[in-house]
């Protein structure tokens, strides 16, 4: 058998392929020769490598640098808020701030690692993650608690974990990937309206055993965001409105909602004191009178007198009324603008995503934030009933804050393939 020379062999492809260029520049009249395609020239592009900050394959400065002055501030005012109340029961002023800090190390930590993910994982795992909110969602019910509200998992006393906290996480991650998968069919009944009425509907029933009201409130307007940004015809929500004003009021009037109404007794009248109301309206009123009391400019950082005892828990849910007492009304609002610029810059990287999965995951947690502050904004105002609806980055708590940050990674790892060179 004849063997075949390497060289010559090599040297008839090469003349070939010069006959077939010559060919193809003679019928289009192209003056410059086709570069050969080469084993080196045919290789595909490597892959860039992931940069801690740059565009396009680097996580977003912008948003970044928002989420680390939030977190600051909320911080000093966390401890600031939180000193008094923790050296009279505790005995140590700087317990509150020590534990947060460890969480917010932690959170840090987890929030740039899940950056560097791919949040296309969360597709696969969606249903996991579904799983994982039912099952701690149940097994915090079989928790014995002393004030008939199981709302905690803990490990001892060292870490807590709110159910809930799980809840809102995976009915995001949930809606999302079923969003972006049946995005054309949403706005039937069958793809549309009826998941989203199961994975609400069971979700809230389990909330509703805890009792904790203000998340099922808040899961609710999630689902409603999250429907609509999915292309689900508006009459539908309307409907879905309607019927669970009507559920509302069925269970209000045959005293299902006792907890609830208990939270409502003296809603509105916080100014309005009086004998039978004094105690319903006590930590609401105090919370009125710290925001009354900072005025325009504010006492001035740690100068705050209702966190002294008056104002019932400061460095949690009512955390934002000692920030007006101290820092004023000038204060308050540019912490508020920050959280605005937080959330456009967040719904701004998710619509510029390069799939309908990561503009709908990316909104749906940014709308968390927004309506998280609007709703705590509204409670220590008492616009709403006094319900546990915590300040992110400045209410203490560790799965709550925790959870927020990997939730902001998750927004950091869709600003990587995001195209945000005009963001």
């Amino acid at each position: 058998m004849e063997t075949v020379n390497p060289l010559i062999f090599k040297a008839d492809i090469n003349r070939i392929f010069d006959e077939k260029v010559a060919m193809a520049n003679a019928a289009t009249g192209r003056s410059r020769p086709v570069q050969k395609q080469t084993a080196k020239t045919s290789r595909t592009r490597p892959v860039k490598k992931r940069k801690l900050f740059s565009k396009g394959m680097g996580l977003d400065l912008g948003f970044l640098i928002l989420v680390l002055v939030l977190l600051t501030i909320g911080t000093v005012m966390m401890f600031s808020a939180s000193y008094p109340v923790a050296l009279y029961e505790i005995g140590d002023s700087y317990y509150y701030l020590k534990r947060q800090m460890i969480f917010i190390l932690i959170g840090v930590g987890i929030m740039l690692g899940v950056s560097y993910i791919d949040y296309h994982k969360l597709h696969k795992f969606c249903s996991i993650i579904m799983g994982i909110s039912y099952i701690s969602l149940v097994v915090v019910l079989l928790i014995p608690s002393k004030t008939n509200v199981h709302r905690w998992i803990g490990f001892g006393d060292v870490f807590t974990i709110q159910a809930s906290e799980i809840a809102k996480f995976a009915v995001i991650v949930f809606l999302a990937h079923w969003g972006s998968k049946y995005f054309n069919k949403m706005q039937t009944f069958k793809y549309g309206v009826l998941p989203g009425c199961i994975v609400f509907g069971t979700t809230a029933i389990l909330l509703f055993l805890e009792p904790h009201y203000s998340c099922i409130v808040i899961v609710a307007l999630l689902t409603i965001v999250m429907l609509y940004l999915s292309g689900i015809k508006l009459k539908w929500l309307v409907g879905a409105f309607i019927a669970l004003a009507i559920v509302a009021v069925i269970a209000a009037s045959t005293g299902m909602l006792t907890y609830a109404m208990s939270r409502m007794d003296g809603w509105g009248q916080a100014l309005s004191y009086t004998e039978e109301n004094k105690w319903d309206t006590y930590q609401t009123r105090n919370s009125l009178y710290a925001i009354g009391s900072g005025g325009l400019w504010g006492l001035g950082l740690g100068q705050s007198r209702q966190k002294y005892l008056f104002l019932p828990e400061p460095q949690n849910d009512f955390i934002f009324a000692i920030v007006c007492e101290e820092l004023g009304l000038i204060g308050a609002v540019i912490i508020l603008l920050i959280f605005a610029l937080l959330v456009w810059r967040g719904i701004t990287l998710s619509l510029r995503a390069t799939d309908t999965f990561g503009k709908l995951l990316g909104m749906g947690l940014t709308s968390q934030i927004g309506l998280q502050v609007i709703m705590n904004i509204f409670v220590i105002t008492d616009w709403l009933p006094n319900t546990g609806i915590s300040l992110p980055f400045f209410s203490y708590g560790g799965s709550s804050l925790i959870m927020i940050l990997a939730q902001m990674g998750i927004i950091l790892s869709i600003s990587r393939t995001a195209n945000i060179e005009k963001a």
